[in-house]
């Protein structure tokens, strides 16, 4: 069985206050970005160990029992008495510490893949509660479709149609310099506040006018210290943007565009979609 983990990007993030437990509240609306996308491939397996593992594309910083992916397969296991043996290959194609989601998408579709494959009829809810412990973002990608997520992120309500209807037929260019953005750096400095314009309202609105309302704060931490990220987001609004911004944490920047963008960039890694089905 193969599936296709896909990249998300957040519509706005607004970080709202500082919760007892140390985390932040925030607000975002999390996008999936379906054409790209890493390949995970699970199958049955008649050997000794558990699993066996084989990874390929972009190398992973972390050893194989640490990986997302290995770890939600020890958590279905421990759950469920009919999940088997595998074999797993891996293909890494989204960029990690990009503030795209790869890692936790690929932890949920390792559940949904084992799901299908060990024929578990697990619901939808089963499956977050499942994935939900690895990250908080890992969630979303078991229904995968646009949400607003609030909490620590793992908290999801559905978003107006009319969103899908306005961001239909754009193009979205991602771009991301030669760079890392830890979560430490992203949060250094924040200052929690509820946003000036609440993100539903600021996104019904047309997309022309989300610059000056969709807003993600960590902008106001990055960038200062990554102004590389600045300038590529500046690059995006000097040829034709609609709207740009960093998605996540960064360090990727995104732009939406009413027609086919063609400029070259010195970013290190560029995917372009037309967004269709969302």
């Amino acid at each position: 069985m193969t599936v296709y983990p896909n990249a998300k990007i957040n519509l706005g993030l607004n970080i709202v206050s500082k919760r007892a437990d140390g985390y932040h509240d925030l607000q975002t609306i999390f996008l999936p970005v379906k054409g790209l996308h890493d390949e995970l491939e699970v199958t049955r397996s008649t050997e000794a160990a558990p699993y066996t593992f084989c990874q390929e594309g972009i190398a992973v910083d972390c050893a194989p029992e640490n990986n997302l992916i290995i770890r939600a397969y020890e958590r279905m296991r421990a759950a469920y008495t009919q999940v088997g043996n595998v074999h797993i290959r891996f293909r890494k194609q989204i960029p990690f510490g990009a503030g795209l989601g790869g890692g936790s998408a690929d932890a949920a579709f390792m559940v949904r893949a084992l799901n299908d494959l060990f024929e578990l009829k697990m619901t939808n809810e089963q499956m977050e509660e499942i994935v939900t412990p690895l990250g908080a973002d890992c969630a979303f990608f078991v229904q995968n479709r646009p949400r607003m997520a609030e909490g620590i992120g793992s908290v999801f309500s559905e978003v107006p149609d009319g969103l899908s209807e306005q961001l239909r037929g754009k193009w979205l260019l991602l771009l991301k310099p030669d760079c890392a953005v830890s979560t430490r750096d992203a949060y250094g400095g924040i200052r929690p506040k509820p946003a000036d314009v609440p993100l539903l309202e600021a996104v019904m609105q047309p997309v022309c006018t989300w610059q000056q309302t969709v807003v993600n704060d960590f902008e106001a931490t990055v960038f200062p210290r990554f102004p590389e990220i600045a300038a590529l987001k500046q690059r995006l609004l000097q040829e034709g943007a609609v709207y740009a911004a960093m998605s996540g944490s960064g360090a990727t920047v995104f732009g939406l565009f009413d027609q086919e963008p063609t400029f070259a960039t010195p970013a290190i890694f560029r995917h372009l979609e037309q967004l269709t089905a969302l």
